[in-house]
This record gives C-alpha cells, sequence and structure tokens, in this order.
C-alpha cells in the first residue's frame, strides 16, 4: 500500500486523477476499520490532513458551507445554532476521542445507509462540493447516494465541503441502537421545520439500501399545516395527523433483516421516531418567537 500525502487541495485533486483508485482519509474512522480488520486493502491511501481548508467552515447567510474533515465535536460545540439537527446528529457517533477526528466526508464518501449523519443532511437539505482536477460541481444530497455503499462521486473527485441550509425552524434526529453511542444505528430519522417555504422534509437512516426520505409523508404534513392555518397559528398538531405522518414514515422505508434488528423492528421504528420527532419539533415551533421574516 503506497501512501500519498498533499499539501494542498490542488496537490490532493492532482494526485486523485493520477491515482482514481486512491482511498482519501482525514479521520479516518470508516477507511481504518476496514483495513485493520483485512475488508480493504487499497493500493494507494490519500491523507488528506494537510489540506487546511477542509477541517474550516463559513456560515453565509442562507447555508453553513462544512468542509469535509470538520470533526464532529466541532459541529456539536460551534454550530448547533445553524446546524441543529446535525449537531444533534454528531452527538451520537461513536465516542469523544473519535467525535474529535471524524468529519462528515467521511460519512458521505463511504454512503453507508446507516451512518449517522445522513438523515440529518437529508431533512436539512444540503449539496455536497465535489472536486476534481476538471473543476467544481454541485450534488444534491437527495441525487449523491446512488447504491449500498455507493454514491454519485466520479473516479477522480473528492469531497471538498458539504453546503447545508441554516435551520429555520427547529430539527430533530433519533436513533435506535443498543445504546445511545458507540453503535451502529438500527435505524435513524431526522425532521425539520422549514417555516420560510413552509416545508417538511426528513431523513431515514439504515431502512433502506440508502439513506431516504419520506416524500409523502412530507407532502402530507406540509398540505396538513397549511389548510389548518398552523405556520401561521402554531396551533397544535391532531392526533391524526401525527399518526398519519408516522405511517407514511415507516411506508417509506425498505428495511432487512440483519443482526442488528428485523425489516419489521426498523419499520415499527421509523413509525415511532417520526411520530416522536415531530411532537418534539412542533412543540418547538410553537414555543418559539416569529421573527418578521416568519423563520424562527
Amino acid at each position: 500500500m503506497d501512501f500519498l500525502r498533499p499539501a494542498s487541495w490542488e496537490e490532493a485533486l492532482a494526485a486523485k486523477a493520477e491515482h482514481p483508485d486512491a482511498v482519501p482519509i482525514a479521520g479516518g474512522t470508516d477507511v481504518m476499520v476496514e483495513i485493520n480488520f483485512d475488508h480493504r486493502r487499497p493500493a494507494y491511501l490519500m491523507d488528506l490532513n494537510r489540506v487546511a481548508d477542509l477541517a474550516e467552515w463559513e456560515v453565509g447567510a442562507e447555508s453553513v458551507r462544512l468542509g469535509a474533515a470538520v470533526p464532529y465535536t466541532r459541529i456539536i460545540e460551534e454550530l448547533r445554532t445553524e446546524l441543529p439537527g446535525l449537531a444533534l446528529a454528531s452527538h451520537t457517533v461513536a465516542s469523544p476521542q473519535i467525535r474529535n477526528r471524524g468529519g462528515v466526508g467521511g460519512n458521505l464518501g463511504t454512503a453507508s445507509p446507516a451512518g449517522d449523519a445522513h438523515p440529518a443532511l437529508l431533512a436539512a437539505g444540503a449539496e455536497v462540493e465535489a472536486g476534481s482536477v476538471r473543476g467544481t460541481r454541485m450534488i444534491p444530497i437527495d441525487a449523491f447516494y446512488t447504491g449500498v455503499k455507493r454514491n454519485a462521486l466520479e473516479p477522480d473527485e473528492l469531497i471538498r465541503a458539504v453546503h447545508v441550509r441554516r435551520a429555520d425552524g427547529p430539527q430533530q434526529f433519533s436513533k435506535v441502537g443498543t445504546r445511545n453511542a458507540m453503535v451502529i444505528a438500527v435505524c435513524a430519522f431526522g425532521v425539520a421545520l422549514h417555516p420560510v417555504t413552509r416545508t417538511v422534509r426528513t431523513g431515514i437512516g439504515s431502512a433502506a439500501p440508502t439513506p431516504v426520505r419520506a416524500g409523502a409523508a412530507e407532502e402530507f404534513l406540509g398540505a396538513a399545516l397549511d389548510e389548518d392555518g398552523l405556520w401561521d397559528g402554531r396551533g397544535p398538531l391532531a392526533p391524526s395527523a401525527v399518526r398519519r405522518f408516522a405511517e407514511l414514515c415507516a411506508a417509506a422505508c425498505a428495511p432487512i433483516d440483519d443482526v442488528r434488528g428485523t425489516a419489521a423492528y426498523r419499520r415499527h421504528a421509523v413509525g415511532v421516531m417520526a411520530r416522536r420527532t415531530l411532537t418534539w419539533a412542533w412543540e418547538s415551533y410553537r414555543g418559539a418567537r416569529p421573527t418578521t421574516e416568519g423563520a424562527l
């Protein structure tokens, strides 16, 4: 195994163009596990830790540009206001030591359906910034996951950053596992209310071949909130609407039986998490003071 260590983003792209099969590593929390257990033996390993801007972020008017290697700990400590759903998900990632090293770019690159960041990124609305010597392109998060542990990156591309829409309403995240952290999710669920656009977005992890959204549930709830005037009135949600939302979220799953749980359990758990997280998010929205722009 050859070890590549570029000192800049340009050097990294040149190395990736020359060696398309090179596996990038920054935190190493996914890659090193596969290597240590002999599940993977890449010809080239590319250390990106000297590429400084991968560990930086920038808060803009509408979104946060989050470098691929920004550690989960920094998201928790410094971006919980702008990215509350992702901060909640980051709390459940492994141990403090791993949260100090791992970043969202690794989750995206691995593209495991059980990755903790995926439901929050789907619910918040994100775009992946991918680069190569040919240029830069933005990949909508909904189009990024193409199969089990497969993504939309070309062989010569690297993830530079992820652009996540700043929260304009409450966001929630929930994960089922044998414990809160240091465990692969049996299933996970994220929900985000977007009052400015009057939309609802969801994200489901470890309950389908790829992370997915519950589109029918989003459309149902968005219509219900509009019809009942709840975005402006902030009244209570009807229990029947919450139940229907949960049912539609469960129906969006395509789970399997494995050592961590059965398909039936996963589908049931997603419905329970959808009901609970929606209730938490809506109660938070009702208790918040509206601004002149209609955002929280």
